[in-house]
């Protein structure tokens, strides 16, 4: 890929030129990573909740998910595939890649770790590919709950994350991240307690981001310095949050540079971006990207939340490549 070349207006991209202009025309442009699934219908996954899965008789529920899991295996395998065909190094897994494998039965656990030969086989063609596959847990992770029961599920939630990365070999480390939100506000020493007490599988691999309403950089950094972990920056929702009115304000940059110091390898550093669907601090993400901030031309990962998901990556990289 070509260098970054300095301009005020790149394919439709509003930018401010970098205050380390120079310094950030020999800096290969930032790996953009692909979340979840494509616009096209290339790479999607089945699923089954959990009133159908209680539905089945107890003796099919083994067959069912053995079938669901084998077919969004390969499905992960095509999502592999579309990353090499389209030069992509960045790659989030649905957090329901397998559904039910964290249900108290233990059905679903049971019949991946059956599956470890075939699971071992796709982290070892990622890891061949160069390609770098992450998580983000979703919503119903809240390590700073006022529920004990609800920090207990959480944590079977990101255990049973942390073990399907085991058995697909990724590594144990911030390589192969499992990022979550801060959750309930204005907890941040129950958070960090919670945390400090996680096992190695999980901490080694876990991030905070920092979010539009509990959470802002700031606190979460915070949490992030004290509980020895890295902060994923998001600039959209940042720009919620403190009611900024550009992606070039300079908070922006400054908290960009405080996450990258919570980051033992700060070319391991992942941030979000998104842009507001109808204004510029709308909550819901738009199908491309239109705006970014300058100083993300320093970023070495970033994953792109777009609607149009691909569409969104080539229109980005039209901005880079050019």
């Amino acid at each position: 890929m070509s260098a970054v070349r300095e301009s005020k207006s790149l394919s439709g991209i509003a930018t401010n030129n970098s205050p380390n202009a120079q310094q950030l025309e020999k800096t290969a442009p930032p790996h953009l990573g692909l979340v979840c699934i494509t616009f096209s219908k290339e790479v999607r996954f089945r699923t089954i909740t959990r009133t159908r899965y209680l539905e089945l008789p107890e003796e099919q529920r083994e067959t069912a998910l053995k079938v669901l899991y084998r077919d969004n295996l390969q499905r992960l395998d095509l999502a592999l595939t579309f990353c090499v065909r389209n030069s992509l190094r960045l790659y989030r897994m649905t957090s329901n890649l397998f559904p039910m494998s964290d249900w108290e039965d233990e059905v679903g656990a049971t019949v991946l770790e059956k599956m470890s030969a075939d699971l071992a086989k796709i982290g070892q063609r990622a890891t061949r590919l160069g390609i770098r596959m992450v998580l983000h847990p979703d919503q119903y992770v809240v390590l700073s709950s006022d529920s004990p029961q609800v920090v207990e599920a959480s944590i079977k939630i990101l255990d049973r994350h942390a073990r399907t990365l085991d058995l697909l070999g990724l590594p144990r480390s911030s390589w192969s991240l499992m990022n979550i939100h801060g959750g309930k506000s204005q907890r941040p020493d129950q958070l960090v307690g919670v945390i400090s007490e996680l096992p190695e599988n999980i901490k080694s691999r876990l991030t905070l981001e920092n979010d539009e309403h509990a959470y802002s950089t700031n606190e979460i950094l915070e949490v992030c310095q004290r509980a020895e972990i890295p902060l994923v920056f998001d600039a959209h929702h940042h720009i919620c949050h403190e009611n900024l009115e550009s992606y070039d304000d300079p908070n922006v940059a400054e908290m960009f540079y405080a996450a990258r110091e919570t980051w033992d390898k700060p070319e391991w550093q992942l941030v979000h971006i998104s842009n507001g669907e109808e204004a510029f601090q709308d909550r819901k993400h738009s199908d491309l990207i239109t705006a970014m901030p300058s100083v993300y031309r320093e970023a070495p990962w970033i994953e792109v939340e777009a609607k149009h998901k691909e569409e969104a990556i080539a229109h980005l990289r039209s901005w880079w490549l050019q």
